[in-house]
């Protein structure tokens, strides 16, 4: 289900995949995860071959998705840990797939795939960390690989598959902090370098990097949240920037920014509900951008993010991470400390929740 890469691997849907409605009230978790578990049996389709690029992102959407929705079980484990370690360049990075450069984000989503299956001890962890380390630069900023793009992504790539690995310490953290405080605004949002206009997708990656670094006490949080609050249209779906339209991927760029602030009970959730919900193709199952567009793994995972960080609970959806995107059980397994949002609440807190219900 995808053409290309636009934002973090961001997938354009073709218009050979199957097209999601006006969606049912319920979230379809077995349909959904028929669609995840299909995505790899097509092999006769465009889709497949487009995606090949950035398919252990791909695969790391979908086993996100499938522990989202409790259904991790049924992925099929030794195939999934060796096409990963595949992945694996001689420079201690991992590429998209196999024989492809590698680059920041997969050398992330291959580390969050092996962690997340409890393939972690085949990780050659000091070879990944040099590599990682290699892309730091002097102001603290990292490039996405060896051609030089700089983006506040990075800095939090980084910081979260090396905080997964325990090797923080083959980085200047302190460097990559101040990095990101540059890249503040006015509005109390981040964008991609310093001085860039405030992005949601950016919000993420730089809250996410603070939480980890343990800074997060080092930004006007109030303004910020207040920033993230106001991404929710009237459709009840949140966009990522003023004047844009929602989409279903801001479920987890916003809230999970929002959670890491502890202030996820600032958005509607029952409008949020509908509108992901809405987004769901009751046919052949997954969840897409927008009402009446087609579903890809990518908004699937983290729609099912957004649904679980605000505690829906018509289905037992299992919680999510929200500053490394991780099973909270495997950041614990790892020894992820709370210093380094190992402990971030991973759902709406009820007290709070019920407080900002009782005023409206």
């Amino acid at each position: 289900v995808t053409v290309s890469v636009l934002y973090w691997g961001r997938p354009i849907m073709s218009a050979a995949a199957s097209p999601a409605t006006a969606g049912p009230e319920d979230l379809l978790v077995d349909l959904h995860a028929r669609f995840v578990l299909k995505l790899d049996e097509r092999k006769d389709t465009f889709e497949h071959w487009t995606m090949q690029h950035l398919r252990v992102s791909g695969i790391y959407w979908g086993a996100g998705a499938m522990h989202v929705l409790s259904r991790l079980e049924q992925m099929p484990r030794d195939e999934v840990v060796s096409f990963a370690l595949s992945c694996r360049n001689a420079d201690g990075g991992f590429g998209g797939s196999r024989g492809q450069d590698s680059h920041m984000l997969y050398t992330l989503s291959a580390v969050q795939v092996l962690c997340i299956f409890g393939a972690e001890d085949q990780i050659d962890r000091d070879a990944v960390a040099r590599w990682v380390a290699s892309m730091q630069r002097p102001d603290g900023s990292f490039t996405g690989d060896e051609w030089g793009e700089v983006d506040t992504r990075f800095v939090y790539i980084a910081l979260n598959c090396l905080s997964l690995l325990d090797r923080l310490s083959f980085i200047d953290v302190g460097k990559a902090v101040e990095f990101i405080l540059s890249c503040e605004n006015w509005d109390g949002g981040f964008g991609v370098s310093p001085g860039a206009e405030s992005h949601a997708g950016q919000v993420f990656c730089c809250v996410g990097a603070l939480c980890i670094a343990g800074a997060l006490d080092r930004i006007d949080q109030d303004r910020l949240a207040w920033w993230l609050a106001e991404r929710q249209l009237p459709s009840g779906g949140l966009n990522g920037r003023p004047e844009k339209a929602a989409d279903v991927c801001y479920s987890w760029w916003v809230l999970s920014s929002l959670a890491m602030l502890r202030r996820l009970h600032w958005i509607d959730r029952g409008a949020l509900f509908s509108y992901i919900l809405r987004c769901q193709d009751p046919d052949d199952g997954g969840i897409a951008d927008k009402p009446g567009n087609y579903a890809d793994v990518y908004h699937t995972f983290f729609g099912a993010c957004g649904l679980s960080m605000l505690g829906y609970d018509k289905a037992p959806l299992n919680e999510i991470n929200p500053a490394y995107a991780m099973p909270p059980e495997t950041l614990r397994r790892l020894g992820v400390p709370a210093g380094r949002g190992g402990d971030v609440m991973c759902r709406v807190d009820p007290a709070a929740l019920a407080a900002a219900e009782s005023l409206e």
